[in-house]
């Protein structure tokens, strides 16, 4: 994957360069819907190789927040601005710095919070042997995570479940999401192309979709 190396840190190089006034103009943003906390959210994910790094976001939430990592769409710790943020993914644009220094790449799967990746059992394992990625094939599958986990909830409260939104969630995540995400994870690490590589990029960016591992993504 030398290739792979050499790209993501030259096209991260150029893509700092070319978008600082989108960051620029982002963070402003922030300083002034968002007043009261840091602009950049930084939180310790889980890397290559099971190591811990700091993964750097524009912050999407209130200050003053706690509960799950597991977020829902019109979830209330998610601030409007935050909420367009993700939307349009320009939260991952701090990212860019996290793939230069080598931390991360542009595509892999997602950096996890301590809890997940790092508790993979088996040939699951192997999934950490790839950097954690902006996008990947994973990312593109569940782009739209935050709602479909919201109609799963609704779903159950519908049924007559009266637990606490954050715990459905939880449920819905753990027993169904990450599973399917650590499954084509291994896919992406067996069967690595760096042709779909550009693809997946390209269709991060354009929102569109692609089929990958017999499936559309």
């Amino acid at each position: 994957m030398t290739l792979k190396y050499i790209f993501d840190r030259l096209m991260a190089l150029i893509g700092l360069l070319i978008l600082w006034p989108v960051l620029l103009i982002v963070a402003i943003l922030i300083r002034i819907k968002m007043p009261g906390g840091p602009v950049i959210f930084k939180q310790k994910r889980v890397g290559k190789n099971g190591k811990l790094f700091t993964c750097h976001k524009f912050r999407t939430m209130t200050v003053k927040h706690s509960g799950s990592t597991v977020s829902v769409a019109g979830d209330n710790r998610i601030t409007p601005l935050g909420a367009k943020l993700r939307h349009y993914k320009l939260d991952e644009l701090p990212g860019l710095w996290d793939v230069l220094i080598g931390n991360m790449s542009f595509v892999g799967p997602r950096p996890d919070v301590p809890g997940y990746a790092d508790q993979l059992k088996g040939e699951d394992r192997e999934v950490l042997k790839l950097r954690p990625g902006i996008t990947g094939p994973a990312t593109l599958k569940y782009r739209l995570e935050d709602e479909m986990i919201s109609e799963y909830v609704a779903q159950k409260q519908t049924a007559g479940d009266r637990r606490p939104v954050q715990e459905i969630a939880e449920e819905y995540n753990d027993k169904v999401i990450y599973p399917d995400k650590v499954r084509i994870n291994r896919y992406y690490l067996s069967n690595y192309s760096f042709i779909k590589d550009i693809q997946m990029i390209f269709c991060t960016v354009l929102g569109r979709r692609m089929q990958y591992a017999n499936e559309i993504i």
